[in-house]
């Protein structure tokens, strides 16, 4: 009886002062990093305090307001969720869906449409779930919004009458890319995929994030990804790009600055050698934070892609 009595004092303890405040802990970083509980969180306007990020929002406004008379606002439903895109139709049969990342909507995505446009693409640039004018309080990284990538790639080739599709994805943008390309039937209209800073699973972005931050890895790291899959139902592990890649056979354009802190330049090429497509490339930029490579060097970014896209041609 002492024994048990002891035990349930240390297990009491446990509770009481680790486990319990190490779950506060991680539901409040959680919260701040994946959920929006108003419409003002991760709205259409630059996401945060940054001299660069506010550059690249800036430059991409005015290109959407370049394009003005070629806007018009789309619209799609997605199991509960109305999802909501800028459609600039530049009298193409072929469009660049592009997918921002984290905190980012389409308003931001501008800022990557412009080498697509020089190209002879139309430009979708949508608003992710649970951000911009979209529905939604969860990001989930991509573990349910690969089906709401699905339904615009739909829309995209059936009723904006698109031939043919090239998606472009940043960081989270292009996890759930790859999620939603991997479903059977999904790369039949998608022609090439270019990804900007993909990361291998989001646990080790997520990671590489407390560590810049001189956070503790342990347990808050497991703790997160235990609430992502009890939101999402599905593992941000299992269900990661690094698990995902080999089952891509459409050409591929991995992209990196070797100054990303978050999806490390060595494990990019990691994902590189296991993609499964036969035409696939990887290009290493010398400059730009996570996500800032094209403002970095503009000129070498869109020439990157004009390469990409002239070979799927060939």
């Amino acid at each position: 009886m002492i024994a048990l009595i002891i035990c349930l004092s240390i297990l009491g303890a446990f509770l009481l002062f680790y486990l319990i405040p190490t779950l506060l802990i991680s539901n409040v970083i959680y919260t701040v990093l994946l959920v929006r509980k108003n419409k003002e969180k991760w709205s259409r306007n630059v996401s945060w305090d940054n001299e660069e990020q506010q550059r690249m929002f800036d430059i991409g406004k005015e290109w959407g307001d370049k394009y003005e008379d070629k806007r018009k606002r789309v619209s799609i439903k997605v199991d509960k969720f109305n999802l909501v895109g800028e459609y600039f139709d530049f009298g193409s049969d072929k469009v660049a869906l592009i997918i921002p990342g984290r905190m980012e909507s389409g308003t931001y995505s501008y800022y990557f449409s412009e080498p697509y446009r020089a190209l002879g693409y139309n430009i979708l640039a949508i608003d992710n779930r649970s951000h911009g004018l979209s529905d939604g309080r969860y990001n989930c990284v991509g573990l349910k919004e690969y089906k709401d990538i699905l339904a615009w790639i739909n829309y995209a080739h059936d009723e904006l009458k698109n031939k043919k599709i090239i998606i472009h994805g940043i960081c989270i943008g292009s996890a759930t890319a790859l999620n939603a390309l991997v479903r059977e039937g999904a790369q039949n209209y998608v022609e090439g995929f270019v990804a900007d800073g993909m990361y291998i699973n989001f646990q080790e972005n997520f990671k590489n994030h407390l560590i810049e931050r001189h956070k503790p890895l342990f347990p808050f790291t497991h703790q997160v990804m235990m609430m992502i899959f009890l939101v999402a139902k599905k593992s941000p592990k299992k269900y990661s790009p690094i698990n995902q890649i080999d089952k891509l056979h459409i050409p591929m354009l991995f992209i990196y600055s070797k100054e990303d802190i978050y999806s490390l330049p060595s494990l990019g090429e990691v994902l590189y050698e296991k993609c499964g497509s036969k035409k696939k490339r990887i290009k290493f930029f010398p400059h730009g934070e996570h996500s800032h490579v094209r403002i970095n060097q503009v000129e070498e970014y869109d020439l990157t892609i004009k390469e990409f896209v002239n070979e799927l041609v060939k």
